[in-house]
């Protein structure tokens, strides 16, 4: 759990005994590959952290087709956080695309943190603040980039996903077709 421990440490000041105190209320999980982490349709009861792994989450639009919205990578949170917000069905998946192993707390022990600590609270807010503003960035890179722009951004900022995901989910993530995708790769690889 040393990972997790470093990565709360870097959103509040907490000490190694807070984190003792507390830790009995996470729980470790592993997920095979392309198993599901949140489902469509199934209420999300668990927010996760990536100790080793990758994980793609999607929904299915109105072709009945996966869209990519987000692949989440090691040392970062993931949840169906609607979902699990509002203790509502999943309007989305969350899978493995590869083995993945994460540390996880359930909707009700994080209920029972925020109770008994404001260190959690500002955990919480601090983590949803953060999550709101990759959302926003991440739309921002939808409406705003060209497909190669959004292309080299993923290069610069997630290169393991490019060598770990498929180039359907890649293409799906970036908004673009497969074959957009390929006609960018080869144009790059030419210069």
């Amino acid at each position: 759990m040393e990972s997790f421990k470093l990565f709360l440490k870097g959103i509040v000041p907490l000490s190694d005994h807070e984190f003792e105190i507390y830790s009995p209320y996470f729980k470790t999980r592993t997920l095979a590959r392309n198993s599901y982490f949140a489902e469509i349709g199934k209420t999300s009861n668990e927010a996760a952290f990536i100790k080793k792994g990758l994980l793609r989450t999607y929904y299915i639009n109105e072709k009945s087709e996966e869209v990519t919205s987000c692949f989440c990578v090691e040392n970062n949170l993931t949840a169906s956080y609607k979902s699990f917000i509002s203790q509502q069905p999943s309007e989305l998946s969350i899978q493995a695309v590869e083995d993945t192993e994460l540390i996880t707390i359930s909707y009700n022990d994080l209920q029972i943190l925020y109770q008994k600590s404001p260190l959690w609270l500002n955990i919480g807010r601090t983590i949803a603040e953060r999550q709101y503003m990759v959302m926003e960035q991440y739309a921002s890179v939808l409406c705003n980039e060209s497909a190669k722009e959004k292309y080299l951004r993923m290069v610069k900022e997630q290169p393991a996903v490019l060598n770990k995901a498929s180039v359907n989910d890649i293409a799906s993530y970036l908004g673009i077709t497969r074959r957009t995708l390929s006609r960018i790769r080869n144009e790059i690889a030419q210069k």
